[in-house]
């Protein structure tokens, strides 16, 4: 005799446990608890700086929750809280299977860029000599050239300009190298003085100029009338003869015998290039 069986209900099986849904559930729980506290915080603050409005919207919102809830089914925290278990749960699982999703992404378009048409070559042109494109309005000493950014003296040829010119020219240079009161006095009756200036040390200074063209040198004769009038009548301390020539040896015996400094063109062109002494600073040296 065969007993009927009745037929056995499949077990229900809770669902499977996630650890990155769990995670991302508690994660929820506590930014929704966060708010919570910072509401609450807020609304405290709120009521003690103004209690009386907030106990009229605390009796509005009781009014509304009871109006709402009038001829439905009683409300039960129980089951609030368990949708709202609920709803957390869900948005946990949809962002963990957001996270597992591998994200695809478009492969970048490159971009064509146009052709870009070559630069001409630059075209080589020589550089004029400045000796022959003086700038307007510079005097000649301070004729300078502009070479690996720094500013480098320009050799000058002193033998091409006139007494006048010569003469301004020298005084330049003593204002260049830090004398005062510089003074272009030459022409008739200078008696022997074409500039006149204070040295930095103090002393007075007086220079007579003698351009002189190529083979013609300064004589004795020279030194003599220029030895006459510097010291008795223009009371130099210094008295220097500059020349765009050279000296004879007569003339440089009687310099020596009388102090005169005497400065040919190979040293007025050190004086102006820096890469020799001035003529007062000979003077000391002797």
């Amino acid at each position: 005799m065969t007993v009927p069986t009745r037929p056995l209900r499949p077990a229900r099986r809770g669902p499977r446990f996630d650890l990155r849904t769990t995670a991302w559930f508690f994660v929820l729980l506590a930014l929704l608890l966060s708010l919570g506290g910072v509401i609450a915080r807020t609304a405290a603050q709120a009521a003690q700086r103004r209690p009386v409005w907030a106990v009229i919207l605390l009796l509005l919102a009781s009014a509304a929750v009871i109006a709402g809830h009038r001829g439905r089914r009683r409300w039960s925290a129980r089951r609030a809280l368990r949708r709202a278990t609920e709803a957390l749960e869900a948005a946990a699982e949809t962002a963990a299977h957001a996270l597992q999703e591998p994200a695809v992404a478009a492969a970048p378009v490159e971009a064509v860029a146009p052709p870009v048409a070559p630069a001409p070559a630059p075209v080589w042109e020589p550089a004029t000599p400045a000796a022959t494109t003086p700038a307007a309005g510079v005097a000649p000493a301070e004729e300078t050239l502009l070479l690996d950014a720094a500013v480098v003296p320009q050799v000058m040829d002193y033998a091409v300009l006139d007494p006048d010119e010569f003469e301004r020219a020298i005084a330049e240079l003593c204002v260049r190298d830090g004398c005062t009161d510089v003074e272009v006095v030459g022409g008739a009756g200078d008696l022997g003085a074409d500039v006149l200036a204070v040295a930095p040390s103090g002393h007075r200074l007086v220079v007579q100029c003698k351009r002189y063209g190529e083979g013609n040198r300064v004589g004795s004769q020279d030194l003599q009338r220029f030895g006459g009038t510097c010291f008795t009548v223009h009371e130099a301390d210094i008295a220097v003869l500059v020349t765009t020539a050279d000296f004879t040896a007569p003339a440089l015996e009687y310099a020596e015998q009388c102090g005169i400094v005497c400065m040919d063109a190979e040293a007025l062109t050190a004086w102006h290039l820096g890469t020799g002494p001035s003529p007062w600073e000979t003077s000391y040296e002797a």
